[in-house]
């Protein structure tokens, strides 16, 4: 069920994960960020822009987890963007002859069934100095930053004073560094921040890629707690953030395990940089 956040920005939250996904109102069609995750969840949604006459001229992901770059049918074959770095990804696991199967294996079992993949991952790089979404719509900014994931970007939506922030600010996660990909997961995650911190005052909502809209204010709290978190995490010291202790939700106790990896592989990294000759 598709939910307003502002004038001409709605979200539609899946059920496993709380993912947003988001949808910005154009004149002739919609901007639809982060499809969702099962293909009852974005047929529901496409049914959704259906009643509203809203179809689907453009589409967007935020980065190339599994679940933000995934898409069905009844949604329309737009043109699905994203960053040249996200593409490059996506690109290069679908080059792979088993990349469907590499794909299942990596999707929950409670939505693997219903998780379709024929559309997965199907992205049109913009190029790096693209700052706007190329669409007949309001002004939506690119927001590129090193954060989390390879080619991750938030985006703003102007007119509206919505950030869409990607899988960065959540309420429910605490920060997920990219510790596989980057050489330097810590500093590129604190260069993310400060990159939506510019615009964290203009902000009237947040939208993350998991959890809940946080309103006026919001941008700038979670960015100082995501900041706080991985300076903690960084330098060893005394974590104080509530979304390690008990969990926001029932049944997700497993949230916590974000945390003791993020750890686990901080140490493991930093033992492997210190075994390296020289």
């Amino acid at each position: 069920m598709l939910r307003q956040v502002a004038e001409g920005v709605l979200i539609h939250q899946s059920e496993l994960l709380a993912n947003n996904t988001v949808v910005v109102q154009g004149k002739n069609g919609v901007l639809l960020v982060d499809a969702g995750i099962t293909g009852t969840e974005m047929t529901c949604l496409a049914n959704d822009l259906s009643e509203l006459g809203q179809p689907v001229v453009a589409g967007f992901s935020t980065h190339p987890d599994w679940d933000h770059v995934l898409w069905h049918a009844a949604l329309g074959d737009a043109p699905r963007y994203g960053t040249d770095g996200c593409a490059a990804f996506m690109r290069d696991l679908r080059s792979n002859p088993d990349w469907k199967e590499r794909a299942a294996g990596g999707l929950p079992p409670e939505i693997a069934d219903d998780t379709p993949l024929d559309l997965f991952g199907l992205i049109t790089a913009l190029p790096a100095e693209t700052s706007q979404i190329p669409w007949d719509g309001p002004v939506v900014r690119i927001i590129e930053h090193p954060a989390h994931a390879q080619g991750h970007a938030a985006l703003f939506v102007e007119e509206s004073r919505v950030l869409v922030a990607g899988d960065m600010l959540s309420d429910l996660f605490v920060p997920m560094p990219d510790f596989e990909g980057a050489a330097d997961p810590i500093g590129d995650y604190l260069a993310g921040l400060q990159l939506l911190e510019a615009v964290a005052d203009d902000a009237d909502f947040v939208v993350p890629g998991h959890g809940t809209v946080g309103g006026a204010g919001q941008a700038r709290a979670r960015i100082e707690l995501d900041r706080a978190y991985m300076h903690a995490l960084r330098d060893g010291g005394a974590f104080d953030d509530p979304r390690i202790g008990p969990p926001a939700k029932e049944g997700w106790e497993w949230v916590s395990d974000i945390h003791e990896g993020n750890v686990h592989q901080l140490a493991n990294s930093r033992s492997e940089h210190d075994q390296t000759p020289s």
